[in-house]
């Protein structure tokens, strides 16, 4: 095999991809994200041991490698980055890096490190051993099958920590104490005298940061943007050229609107940034018209008949067609070979969207694919402004069941059976989603419950902690002991990391009976299933019918 890797959930035959992955990232490619999650662990070796002697001083004076941190990791989720340079130079930098914490180390007389004889914290590479060497620090290095399912269990929650730190940063939030704890976790991957035990705390730790991070995050939203608001938003087009603006950073959403008013270029969002048209702040724009598709796996359809150009901000980048590739714009941490790169502003500077504009403005309007409008902006803060409402239905019954269907869509037809679980879900239910998943039923006419909606949309999957948060309000509400004896089921779908962390920081709260589909990660053996489904009743989905009768009765 020329790769392994099977931390998503349409890795080849739910094994693992062994040539490339499912996701289009070249072998190669896989093989450099290995190794720069390798080299980031030889920094965070002398780093963190620096940090064990002088914690306060030493946190003041690095948030630049915090920053590293946080985006290398981000880099490597699915569908991020598939550039090959981008990871050879990280590579270089994080041994630059590592070498320099040695230097540190050394000028501080520490010389008891912890791990300062491993390969990561030592090796060297060349432009012509590179490709070797990334062959060698793969997955499957770990031998012990169990051992190495929990490492990667929380290298996976570890990477979708940094995705949701990543925006938080970006909007000026510190995430100091999250990124102390993502350095001890993926230092545990290294320690070979952890017990599965062990690890297992460690996993249920990383739902605890995952909470953190995710309270963190809605912070950095909400006190910037404003909460997010009941919208009805347009899915139909103008006649204006336009910018189509996908994946889930705010920031900048922010900016581009910014930028292009009195322009006559509209905005429009797409997959994930579809909840920024809940937030107040950018209701002002005239020229932001709505949601143009559906989730991330049909833009090679939808981006070509959008016609004007498209902004990545974040994962969810398919490999792009020759027919639209020209029309593509990455930022952030997203890259594909000969696609145009906006790079970050300066220190206190806005970032230049100017060639993106300017494109704009030459290109046809975007052909309309539908029409009509749907709702959503039922984030935490408003449901909880719904709160007696709610409760009242529970009360007199005319709500039943709550059942949270949020996470990840994809491109499998297994995964219609999403839509037919709401379609066949009793009229006296309610779903809770947030995340791409929505897109399987967010445009079915499901109806209300005496003015409540029957799909409730807390947002982008950033947002899974407003869901929550309702729980756990609803928790206090009926003066519960345990959260699980709320009117609640859990049939949730992932296909990438933020998910992983999200379920991860379910258990962590206590939630049991998970259903998680289409399928059980590749990376869970059989004896690390076996403690998730003994502990918190993790179960998979089999078929309509027969999930409706165990989940709703």
């Amino acid at each position: 095999m020329s790769m392994f890797c099977y931390q998503c959930q349409e890795t080849i035959g739910n094994k693992g991809c062994t040539i490339n992955g499912a996701c289009g990232k070249k072998g190669d490619v896989a093989n450099l994200q290995d190794l720069l999650i390798h080299a980031i662990k030889g920094m965070l070796i002398f780093r963190h041991s620096a940090d064990l002697k002088t914690r306060e001083k030493y946190r003041e004076t690095c948030n630049e490698l915090d920053k590293f941190v946080v985006e290398k990791l981000f880099s490597t989720i699915t569908n991020t980055n598939f550039n090959r340079k981008y990871f050879v130079d990280s590579i270089k930098e994080a041994i630059k890096m590592r070498e320099m914490g040695k230097a540190k180390i050394k000028e501080m007389g520490i010389t008891d490190v912890k791990f300062a004889d491993h390969d990561a914290a030592n090796f060297t590479i060349t432009d012509e051993n590179i490709d070797a060497k990334a062959e060698k620090v793969g997955v499957l290095r770990t031998e012990n099958e169990d051992i190495r399912s929990l490492r990667e269990l929380i290298t996976y929650g570890v990477k979708g920590i940094a995705a949701y730190a990543d925006h938080a940063m970006r909007l000026g939030k510190e995430a100091k104490e999250i990124v102390m704890f993502m350095e001890k976790a993926l230092l545990a991957t290294l320690d070979d005298s952890l017990t599965v035990d062990e690890l297992v705390d460690i996993v249920l730790e990383t739902g605890k940061y995952a909470v953190e991070t995710m309270a963190v995050l809605d912070a950095a939203n909400t006190e910037t943007y404003g909460h997010p608001e009941i919208t009805e938003v347009n899915i139909g087009v103008r006649q204006n050229p336009a910018i189509l603006i996908s994946g889930h950073d705010l920031k900048d959403m922010e900016e581009l609107l910014e930028q292009t008013e009195g322009t006559g270029v509209d905005i429009y969002t797409h997959g994930e940034m579809l909840p920024a048209n809940y937030y107040p702040a950018f209701k002002k724009y005239d020229h932001f018209v709505g949601n143009y598709g559906n989730a991330w796996w049909k833009q090679t359809e939808e981006f070509e008949k959008f016609n004007g150009a498209i902004l990545l901000t974040t994962n969810c980048l398919v490999p792009p067609k020759a027919s639209y590739k020209d029309r593509v714009f990455t930022t952030n941490n997203v890259r594909f070979d000969k696609v145009k790169h906006i790079p970050d502003p300066k220190k206190g500077e806005k970032k230049d969207f100017s060639k993106i504009i300017e494109m704009a403005k030459k290109l046809p309007a975007p052909t309309e694919i539908e029409n009509g409008s749907i709702i959503g902006g039922f984030a935490h803060h408003q449901v909880l402004q719904l709160a007696d409402k709610v409760v009242d239905a529970v009360k007199t019954g005319a709500i039943k069941k709550f059942v949270v269907m949020a996470g990840c869509d994809g491109r499998h037809k297994t995964r219609e059976y999403y839509t037919d679980f709401a379609k066949a879900l009793p009229k006296n239910t309610v779903i809770l989603t947030a995340g791409c998943a929505k897109y399987r039923y967010n445009k079915l006419d499901l109806g209300d419950i005496g003015g409540i909606p029957r799909v409730l949309d807390a947002g982008q999957c950033n947002d899974s902690y407003s869901l929550a948060l309702i729980a756990l309000k609803l928790k206090e509400v009926f003066e519960l002991e345990d959260i699980n004896d709320l009117p609640i089921v859990y049939n949730i779908a992932w296909y990438e990391q933020k998910a992983v962390t999200v379920l991860l920081a379910l258990l962590y709260l206590g939630v049991k009976n998970i259903h998680l589909g289409p399928t059980l990660p590749a990376f869970l053996s059989p004896n690390v299933a076996k403690v998730l489904v003994k502990n918190f009743d993790i179960g998979g989905i089999s078929n309509v019918k027969d999930d409706m009768q165990d989940m709703i009765g």
